[in-house]
């Protein structure tokens, strides 16, 4: 009798296992636990964005729209970023409307990064840059934010460049420190790579989500920043419908072309109603220009309940992260104080040594905060004990 046999796989990716993200919250549910730890919000979007996408569909918008996007969509993020940052993109050719900001981050990735190329990531960073760029062939070049600000350093960065250097990664709002970046950072990076080919994709998921009176700094608002970027952002953070996996790229044209490259045959297209509906209830700019208010009032609540325990609050410039200081609670490693907190406490968060690739220590941990008010009460009243 013969026996069915699958065949080994050697894994493109040998050091990936199950994400700390799923480790908390299938943790958090167990334990019942208020889920401060994976970033999505537990509250609805608007219902008119329901409407809109709805009466899509209705219509009959539900077949493939164009490969980069429906133009009229493409069109609203143009008018949109001019309007915010100056700086006008052809929707035409250099909008493109993706499955999500992860998706359009590797697609990025895998249309600049030739095996062998370096690409500079600041740790800590969000966890899929570094997969990506194993999938490219490239090698990863980590540079770490400055300890306890988590601000750029660009003396170390301007080492990290060399000759095979194909690109850089900034994310601002920063995930998942909170800080952000200012218009002076943005011209220190100029001048550093004014001299050189590097690409930089700029991660900008959280722009509309910035507080105490700041300005998101987006790499599409500098001139020569725009001409080597590919800026990323995402529908499903700025209206809370994390689900729907939809984000765009704005890039100048040479580079959208090769990006366009990959996208057609990596998800060719993405979904129709979602895209014309997002389309029409872009015409009503109120929702993102007022998104760094709504949030600040969570954030403030947050902080204000936090106060009373014995955490240290690290700044929370931008995100919907807020990250904290357990020093004074407990010696645990970061993972381990996590899983305590969770089981012990009621309240699950992430450590902060999950962002970087060796697992660095410094008793952070981070909490969301994008959470009903009832959410984030409940969850303060659990941590009040410490």
């Amino acid at each position: 009798m013969t026996i069915a046999r699958t065949p080994p796989l050697p894994s493109r990716l040998p050091h990936v296992g199950t994400t700390i993200f799923t480790v908390m919250s299938a943790l958090a549910q167990e334990h019942g636990a208020v889920n401060l730890g994976q970033g999505f919000p537990d509250f609805d979007c608007d219902p008119r964005l329901i409407d809109a996408v709805a009466d899509a569909m209705r219509a009959g918008l539900n077949q493939y729209p164009p490969m980069a996007g429906v133009p009229a969509l493409r069109e609203a993020v143009a008018a949109k970023i001019e309007a915010l940052y100056g700086h006008r993109y052809d929707p035409g050719r250099e909008i493109t409307i993706t499955a999500g900001a992860t998706q359009a981050i590797l697609t990025a990735i895998l249309a600049c990064v030739h095996p062998g190329d370096e690409v500079i990531v600041l740790e800590p960073c969000y966890d899929s840059y570094g997969p990506n760029i194993e999938l490219a062939g490239g090698t990863i070049v980590r540079v770490p934010l400055t300890p306890g600000t988590f601000r750029p350093d660009f003396e170390r960065i301007a080492a990290a460049i060399g000759p095979r250097t194909r690109a850089i990664i900034v994310n601002s709002p920063h995930n998942p420190s909170a800080t952000t970046w200012s218009r002076d950072d943005l011209e220190r990076l100029a001048s550093i790579l004014r001299p050189t080919d590097v690409l930089l994709i700029s991660d900008e998921v959280y722009e509309h989500m910035v507080y105490d009176g700041r300005a998101h700094a987006s790499a599409a608002s500098h001139p020569e920043l725009a001409a080597r970027a590919f800026v990323v952002s995402s529908f499903g953070k700025t209206y809370h419908v994390t689900g729907w996996k939809v984000g765009y790229v704005a890039a100048p044209g040479p580079l959208a072309d090769e990006f366009r490259k990959v996208h057609q045959f990596n998800v060719f297209t993405v979904n129709t109603p979602v895209q014309h509906g997002l389309a029409r209830f872009m015409a009503d700019p109120a929702p993102y220009l007022g998104l760094s208010a709504f949030y600040q009032r969570k954030r403030d609540l947050f902080r204000a309940g936090l106060a009373a325990t014995r955490f240290r609050l690290l700044p929370s410039e931008g995100s919907y992260f807020q990250c904290v200081d357990y020093s004074a609670i407990s010696d645990l490693p970061e993972a381990a104080f996590c899983r305590w907190l969770t089981t012990e406490v009621g309240v699950a968060a992430i450590p902060l040594s999950a962002f970087y690739a060796g697992g660095f220590e410094q008793r952070i941990v981070r909490f969301c905060f994008a959470k009903k008010d009832a959410t984030l009460d409940l969850a303060l009243e659990r941590l009040a004990r410490l």
